[in-house]
């Protein structure tokens, strides 16, 4: 009886934690870390936070791995999302093995609940950016559009509150089905909301991912979307493929010296570094009749800026607003916070002579660019989404495609990677080459002509 006893006694002290001053305290079982508020009293945000078992579960699991490895991904490029970031693993099946990104995909999880943890899962990394691909499960839970912005809106005003420079890429939402209760109409207004949003926050760029994925219904494909929300490896490709050029803007990829060597006869119009010989222009009388025709027209046509006298930028390494900036060997037409935003950069100088350009250029998802043959513009886009050229067999989209304009007589003779898209478009006797911004960012690298007096 007396063992009996003294083992009790052993028992209750081991499970008494003892207090700073030697007295024995009681026992309450704590919840989990990373455990699920049992409300949404006093919780930032609006809108559903799931609270399934499956959930939960998924929810803890996940958490507890993000602290486990939070040391190793500090400053890292993070990537914020539900079950579609999570879907690319850890390891992100390989790619972007130069930033080495921080998945912080949970599956199931809504835009509420990634406002909840982001504090320790996203900002306690300090990222050096954060791709952002939320909304859709919210809408599952019959959210609407507005209630998920405004959870976005939080997400992002704490993200630049901890560090204002930090750039956020916002995709657009996927496209999923009616069937999956993620009717395109739906996705389509919110990331409308996305893209508003955008336009009044600085260092947030919104990624077109709808328009990459999307069918003519507005629909997940089946060959990219198996289940018609999830992606398969295809669909991951081609996500990979348009935050590429993105991540390069950013300085995150693509950093190493181009070496590429100019062809005998040719010349640079971009020396890589800066841009030293280009400039704006002032816009023609043509140019602000146009503006004011399509802006009296559509009350929400894009911003067209006028430029009331020429500007050179020499020896600068970027446009005043940042349009238009020179990166590792890259010319590159940024993605405008207005969404679409008409501006022009000219060469300082003109040429009279026949001569042969050549370039190559690479697009964000449905970006919109051009090329300016002394005044007529040569549509250079993501021509696969945006046109006008889609039947093109060799155009890689969101790679590098090369392009060459001949000039001869007045006459433009225009390929792209080898396929003719203009046979004989007219030009002036004599002007500069240009490029223009529109939509989505472009890159232009190893921009070099050839004259033949």
């Amino acid at each position: 009886m007396q063992s009996r006893v003294i083992l009790a006694f052993l028992t209750l002290a081991i499970a008494l934690p003892i207090a700073a001053d030697g007295q024995e305290t009681a026992t309450v079982d704590a919840a989990p870390r990373f455990s699920l508020p049992e409300t949404d009293k006093g919780l930032a945000g609006a809108g559903p936070l799931r609270r399934y078992d499956w959930f939960q579960n998924v929810w803890q699991k996940r958490r507890e791995a993000f602290a486990a490895n939070a040391q190793s991904k500090q400053g890292h490029v993070v990537f914020l999302g539900d079950s579609i970031t999570q879907g690319w693993r850890d390891d992100f099946r390989g790619d972007f093995k130069s930033i080495d990104p921080a998945n912080r995909g949970i599956s199931g999880d809504t835009t509420r609940g990634m406002l909840l943890r982001l504090d320790e899962d996203v900002i306690g990394l300090d990222p050096a950016a954060v791709v952002i691909l939320a909304g859709t499960n919210d809408l599952e839970e019959g959210a609407e559009p507005e209630t998920i912005a405004g959870n976005m809106q939080l997400i992002v005003d704490a993200l630049r509150a901890h560090d204002s420079k930090m750039p956020i890429i916002l995709c657009n939402v996927f496209p999923s089905h009616e069937s999956k209760k993620r009717p395109a109409d739906k996705i389509k207004r919110l990331n409308q909301l996305y893209a508003e949003l955008a336009k009044q926050t600085t260092n947030v760029i919104v990624l077109d991912t709808w328009t990459l994925f999307a069918d003519d219904q507005g629909n997940a494909k089946k060959e990219e979307f198996p289940d018609l929300l999830h992606p398969n490896a295809k669909g991951y490709a081609k996500w990979e493929a348009a935050l590429r050029p993105v991540l390069a803007t950013l300085s995150l990829l693509d950093t190493e010296q181009d070496d590429f060597v100019v062809e005998e006869g040719f010349e640079s119009l971009f020396n890589g570094h800066d841009l030293t010989g280009w400039g704006f222009r002032r816009t023609t009388d043509a140019m602000r009749r146009s503006r004011d025709r399509w802006q009296s027209r559509d009350p929400n046509a894009p911003a067209w800026p006028i430029v009331e006298s020429d500007v050179a930028f020499e020896g600068k390494s970027k446009t005043p607003e940042g349009r238009y900036v020179a990166i590792h060997d890259r010319l590159v037409v940024t993605t405008p916070p207005e969404g679409r935003k008409i501006q022009q950069l000219w060469t300082t100088r003109e040429f009279p002579d026949d001569f042969e350009l050549r370039l190559e250029f690479r697009a964000t998802p449905n970006a919109d660019s051009g090329v300016f043959v002394r005044a007529p513009q040569l549509q250079c886009r993501d021509y696969v989404l945006a046109g006008p050229y889609k039947d093109l067999k060799h155009y890689k989209p969101q790679q590098w495609n090369t392009l060459v304009v001949a000039v001869r007589d007045g006459v433009a003779h225009c390929t792209c990677n080898g396929e003719v898209i203009e046979d004989a478009m007219k030009v002036p006797e004599t002007g500069p080459i240009g490029l223009e911004g529109d939509r989505g960012q472009v890159e232009y690298r190893r921009i070099r002509i050839k004259t033949q007096p």
